[in-house]
């Protein structure tokens, strides 16, 4: 009798980058690719946990390096990525775009595995328990100034500004939590990221998951990046951008005054006057009753503690003086790292160019780590975003001689610098604009 011949499992379909590139969305249809696999997720955008725009972000493109990036239970996540398999890279296909440096991203990978061995990647549960304890004593403190010391002018401005600092510090630790950057698994992250940013702060952690995600997928990427989403309607950003504007002859907003007008619509306004409003607006839409609960109790803490000391007056005049601080202070740290920086459409290009023409960092200090919550270490971050903040400066240093190796700027400036770099950016961009709508 012959031998019995093996069963023989389905062939595989192979696939060129020309293919996967035609699926980008735009007709609807959107692959990607991870590891040489080719991956279907035109159904799978509404279901994935991290919203469906950061994953469609990367439609038509290898998305290798994001999801290793934000994705810390790998394995777990690939068994779901089962069902949306179709194929892999025909053979002679390279394993990203052919556009793409792919010495630097090799490199990138084996730093990549060089900081996981090193340990880098693990948190130091002591420095998060401790940060979060020095935001509850803050909270504390403000309101037992006004408990002690009476209501009158002093004491209610000091309160404020313990308020404010607890609030944007608290806005850095949910930061940490909502990158999944303490924990080890997912569960633990995101309920302490509930606790922070819901009952700590009063916003919800479905609205930040939304937007930030984004922002990391493709920073500073038109369309993409929602971080710059005040391009055009109030600002004109960018190099690219601005002239491209100013050609198609549009004009929602006088730019080239916008440097002036920054400081009326930009860090004073952006969260007592949109934020303090839309997240409720985006919990109700998108029935998030989860986050609107922890919201709640945010709101139902401050004024059971307030109101009896202030009155209602007293208190709505509190909250709205601790988002102005606080928003100030937010928005010249946030947008200290990115609007100076290279600004345009999405080019697909490899995940360190990427983050790196659209991130710059803030020099070392006691001071900077704190007041910006570690995030004067944009680049590394950006390049890790899982990786505990208390880790930034020891990755540091092999990320500048990757950068140097590759002819990469690696940008790290002064603290008022920075902050003055953002002025300047806007002046420049405007000017561009106004030259390319008169001339051009």
């Amino acid at each position: 009798m012959a031998p019995e011949t093996p069963a023989q499992g389905p062939t595989p379909r192979y696939f060129t980058w020309d293919e996967v590139a035609q699926r980008s969305g735009r007709e609807k249809e959107r692959w990607l690719v991870i590891d040489r696999k080719v991956y279907n997720i035109s159904e799978f955008v509404r279901r994935h946990p991290g919203g469906s725009r950061v994953i469609s972000h990367y439609a038509g493109q290898d998305a290798t390096d994001p999801f290793v990036a934000f994705h810390i239970n790998k394995g777990l996540v690939r068994k779901y990525m089962n069902s949306l398999l179709i194929g892999e890279l025909s053979p002679e296909q390279p394993s990203f775009e052919p556009t793409k440096n792919k010495e630097l991203i090799h490199e990138f990978r084996e730093l990549r595995a060089t900081v996981e061995r090193m340990g880098l990647m693990k948190a130091n549960p002591v420095f998060f328990l401790l940060y979060l304890l020095h935001i509850l004593l803050l909270d504390v403190a403000a309101w037992l100034t006004l408990w002690l010391f009476g209501t009158s002018l002093v004491p209610f401005l000091l309160c404020s500004v313990l308020l404010s600092i607890v609030q944007a510090q608290a806005g850095w630790l949910q930061h940490d939590f909502g990158h999944l950057s303490v924990f080890g698994t997912s569960k633990w992250n995101h309920l302490l990221h509930h606790f922070v940013i819901g009952h700590l702060k009063g916003a919800p952690a479905s609205w930040w998951n939304h937007l930030h995600f984004q922002h990391h997928a493709k920073p500073n990427c038109f369309r993409k990046d929602p971080d710059i989403n005040m391009h055009p309607f109030f600002f004109a950003l960018g190099k690219v951008l601005s002239v491209e504007l100013g050609k198609q002859k549009k004009k929602y907003m006088p730019y080239n005054h916008q440097h002036k007008y920054f400081f009326l619509i930009g860090p004073p306004a952006l969260l007592p006057v949109y934020f303090q409003w839309y997240i409720f607006y985006f919990v109700i839409h998108r029935k998030k009753w989860v986050d609107l609960a922890w919201m709640i109790t945010f709101y139902v803490r401050i004024f059971l503690t307030y109101v009896p000391l202030l009155g209602l007056k007293g208190f709505l005049g509190l909250v709205f003086m601790v988002r102005f601080l606080e928003s100030n202070w937010f928005v010249w740290v946030t947008q200290m790292n990115h609007i100076p920086m290279h600004i345009d459409h999405d080019r697909n290009m490899d995940w360190v160019s990427t983050q790196l023409q659209a991130t710059c960092n803030v020099h070392k200090s006691a001071f900077n780590d704190w007041f910006s919550g570690h995030l004067n270490f944009q680049i590394e971050h950006h390049l890790f975003p899982t990786m505990p903040r208390h880790n930034y400066h020891k990755v540091a240093p092999l990320v500048q001689s990757l950068c140097a190796k590759h002819g990469i700027k690696y940008q790290s400036k002064p603290l008022f610098s920075a902050f003055a770099d953002i002025i300047h950016s806007l002046k420049e961009s405007g000017q561009l604009w106004l030259d390319a709508y008169l001339h051009q």
